[in-house]
């Protein structure tokens, strides 16, 4: 069973649709914050806040290359992320024991 907090975190991160888009954008090669920016029709501004959301919840990591920061995704974080999302949406046993409940069976 999963954590409920934790399952909230991802849902909540993932709730706003340009987070999901920057993670799209992020999990097809590493990218600055201006080019997300460019790519997403968003300001930089905006682009910034999001990512610090990413990063608190560890879904991105910043590489300084220079004097830019570029931003890719942690596929670790990602790849828990979906246990997570699949253990909560995942449906086994649900329709059994509707049909269970339904009938009068259920006990």
């Amino acid at each position: 069973m999963v954590q409920p907090d934790k399952a909230a975190r991802v849902f909540k991160v993932l709730s706003v649709e340009s987070r999901v888009r920057l993670i799209e954008l992020l999990k097809q090669r590493s990218l600055c914050v201006n080019a997300l920016a460019r790519s997403l029709a968003i300001t930089p501004a905006a682009v910034s806040q999001h990512l610090r959301v990413l990063r608190d919840a560890e879904v991105v990591i910043a590489d300084k290359q220079g004097y830019h920061v570029h931003y890719r995704i942690n596929p670790d974080t990602l790849a828990q992320w979906a246990r997570i999302a699949g253990s909560v949406l995942q449906a086994d046993g649900v329709r059994e024991r509707v049909a269970r409940s339904l009938a009068g069976t259920d006990g």
